[in-house]
């Protein structure tokens, strides 16, 4: 029975087509994240462990399972950051991208629970198959113990050259489990495995333990540099644990290696999140497919893509949503095959600080996880243009030629590779071992989404613009905006347009994206406040972006998993359109009144007809550490609205808690209950009449907004 597609399904079908018509090759990944939503725990704000986080992962990873049969279940190496002590926890699934199976032995405790205490023999039985089996593939095996973790050991090799006739005196054989080591600076390396010896390490199972994981043989692979090799010992594995018939097993090691032929997804742990590094798709569709799988993963184990706050305020996981542009190999990459195309894209989107802010969420600017590198200094960015200039001109630079003239711009003002918003560490990277060769770009200046349409509907927007820059090898100058980039495009309206003119663009390239796609993409609902009408007019408030400045009054901003800045400020777009065609000829006459000051309107004009609006900055709450200890709260904010023609004002009243006080009944259970609540604190009167207002000093104004702090 063939299944009717829906009209967004079908708009990402068509995407594909387009690019697919050009023979162009765009792979793209993502890192969804998400959260605890209902808890206040600190591995859910702000630390990277915790007590519950893992269990969270593992439930999460037992519903992928039961949508990829024959995938193995690898538990391997994560990050480990300064100050840590060891690599993080990290699962993963490893499959082929045909959905051949790639495992045929017992399953990981994670899909099927250990019942069962492994009987007497079967260890026996389990290491004599292995070390037969090996020996069948012209792997001669050596089986030996050692007083450490795991405590049995195989080597072996590929080739003709002899094992070592005693093993246990070579040091490197009898090393730690892999896991319970610091990762090197170098990154992780097996020695051995360079040299042509793999060691597999056995360990049994708790011999008090009857069920539950402990029950279970844990096996620690070797590092492989090749997907065959990967493939024929997991076989091998697979088949010696199942000849032995052992109820369950744990695959633990070194990372397996990665090809077009594999796919690798890992849940990990990071800040406040689970973080999951999904295996780059083709293709759109594929992409979407595999999105809505983690989204769905995640909420069977009981994590969220978003967090609502007591108020109702509703912000993203706390983790990004980052996106990975790339191809099947390090060699097809589009920016490696196409070497005009990152210099391009580093243009294009510093000329569209849509693409930089309007998904960004709540923290963004020069202290943020993606700062542009116009958002540094002048001088930086006088020396980006020279080095675009220069790479036009050699017309074909080499990878090394790209990544050593970008990457210094690439950074945050702090000199960090990772936190900018176009990140090129995996790109051409000599420096980063073992992953720094891949051809990959990662788009950083986006917010973990609340669905996986949103997210598939971001992944084709990067895709078309790669695609339309790969057919324009010359680019054209960056813009310095100076202070208008955080001015004018601190506002949703101004962000909106400019998405428009990006838009506007592929569709005249033969791009578009079709109407599914740009309405989830120009969705403002994480923007918009409340709206009232009154007379022939309409008032709408919508959130404006904040760039909030990163602290250095107290300790070192790199002692804890996250940095100190002052969120203390926030900012509002109002503005104004007519109703009625009456409307249009009268609303130049409308006056609104911010906290007793006339707030003066900016006319844009638009084809169908006119909007008038400004921002207006003011102090949210006064923080315990942070800048002017001296300024106290601004809230609520109140707007009056006035005509000559209307006999009464029109209030509202903008509160950052309750109207009636005191505190909310825990978090909001639910999306509907946090709309609520966003509702209840957009209050709406009616006056007799409204104060005369006092004009703002010209200090608290910009071109775009009105400071209250100033007031």
């Amino acid at each position: 029975m063939q299944t009717t597609l829906s009209a967004f399904d079908q708009a990402i079908r068509s995407h594909d087509d387009i690019l697919k018509r050009r023979d162009l090759t765009i792979w793209v990944g993502a890192e969804p994240t998400f959260t605890d939503r209902r808890s206040e725990a600190p591995e859910w704000l702000y630390n990277a462990l915790g007590p519950t986080k893992e269990i969270h992962a593992q439930r999460m990873l037992a519903e992928y399972l039961t949508q990829t049969p024959g995938a193995a279940v690898l538990r391997t190496l994560g990050r480990q950051y300064p100050k840590e002590a060891l690599p993080r926890w990290n699962l993963g699934i490893y499959r082929r991208r045909d959905d051949q199976p790639i495992w045929n032995g017992p399953a990981d405790p994670l899909a099927n629970p250990v019942t069962v205490a492994i009987a007497p023999g079967q260890l026996d039985e389990f290491w004599s198959q292995l070390t037969r089996l090996l020996g069948a593939r012209g792997w001669p095996a050596l089986l030996f113990a050692v007083d450490t973790h795991p405590k049995l050991r195989i080597a072996f090799r590929r080739d003709s050259l002899p094992l070592l006739a005693n093993p246990v005196r070579d040091p490197r054989l009898s090393r730690p489990t892999l896991l319970s080591l610091p990762i090197p600076p170098q990154g992780p390396r097996d020695d051995l495995a360079e040299q042509g010896t793999f060691l597999i390490g056995i360990d049994g199972p708790d011999p008090d333990a009857r069920m539950g994981e402990n029950a279970a043989l844990r096996v620690e692979l070797p590092a492989c540099d090749e997907v065959e090799l990967f493939l024929n010992l997991l076989e091998t594995i697979g088949e010696a644990a199942r000849l032995a018939e052992l109820p369950a097993l744990i695959l633990t090691g070194f990372p397996p290696p990665v090809d077009a032929t594999v796919a690798w997804t890992t849940l990990t742990p990071d800040p406040a999140v689970v973080e999951a590094n999904m295996a780059p798709a083709p293709d759109a569709t594929t992409f979407l497919r595999e999105i809505r799988a983690s989204f769905a993963a995640a909420t069977t184990a009981g994590l969220a893509p978003y967090r609502l706050h007591y108020n109702g305020q509703m912000t993203d996981s706390g983790g990004g949503g980052q996106l990975t542009l790339g191809g099947p190999s390090p060699e097809s990459s589009p920016f490696l095959a196409y070497p005009h195309l990152l210099p391009a894209l580093l243009s294009y989107f510093n000329r569209h600080p849509a693409l930089s802010y309007y998904f960004a969420g709540d923290f963004v600017g020069n202290s943020s996880q993606a700062p542009r590198p116009d958002e540094r200094t002048a001088d930086i960015f006088e020396e980006l243009t020279l080095a675009l200039a220069l790479l036009q001109r050699q017309r074909n630079p080499t990878p090394e030629s790209l990544w050593q003239s970008l990457s210094p711009f690439l950074a945050d003002p702090a000199g960090n590779t990772h936190r900018t918003e176009l990140n090129i560490e995996k790109l051409w990277n000599p420096y980063l071992p073992g992953r720094g060769r891949l051809g990959l770009v990662e788009f950083r200046a986006f917010r973990m989404p609340p669905t996986p349409e949103r997210l598939a509907a971001l992944a084709t927007l990067l895709r078309a613009i790669t695609a339309m820059l790969i057919r324009a090898p010359n680019y054209p100058e960056p813009i310095y905006w100076g202070r208008e980039l955080h001015d004018r495009f601190a506002l949703p309206y101004y962000l909106r347009a400019d998405l428009w003119e990006v838009l506007d663009e592929l569709a005249r390239a033969g791009l578009g994206l079709g109407q599914p796609l740009i309405e989830e993409l120009l969705d403002d609902r994480y923007y918009w406040l409340g709206e009232a009408e009154f007379g022939d007019c309409c008032l709408t408030v919508r959130r404006g972006l904040e760039f909030w400045p990163l602290l250095g009054d107290a300790l070192s901003q790199e002692q804890g998993s996250s940095r100190l800045v002052d969120s203390s400020t926030a900012r509002l777009e109002i503005s104004l359109r007519a109703t009625s065609e009456t409307g249009r000829q009268n609303l130049a006459d409308w006056q609104l009144i911010v906290c007793g000051y006339r707030l003066p309107l900016r006319r844009e004009d638009e084809l169908d007809g006119e909007t008038w609006l400004r921002g207006v900055r003011y102090r949210r709450f006064k923080p315990w550490t942070g800048l002017h200890p001296t300024l106290e709260p601004q809230g609520p904010i109140n707007l009056l609205l006035t005509h000559p023609t209307q006999p009464s004002t029109l209030q509202i009243t903008l509160q950052e808690w309750r109207p009636q006080g005191g505190g909310y009944d825990g978090l909001p259970q639910d999306l509907k209950d946090a709309a609520a609540r966003r509702a209840e604190r957009f209050v709406i009167e009616h006056l007799d009449s409204a104060p005369m207002p006092a004009e703002p000093p010209s200090d608290a104004l910009t071109p775009y907004c009105l400071d209250l702090r100033r007031l």
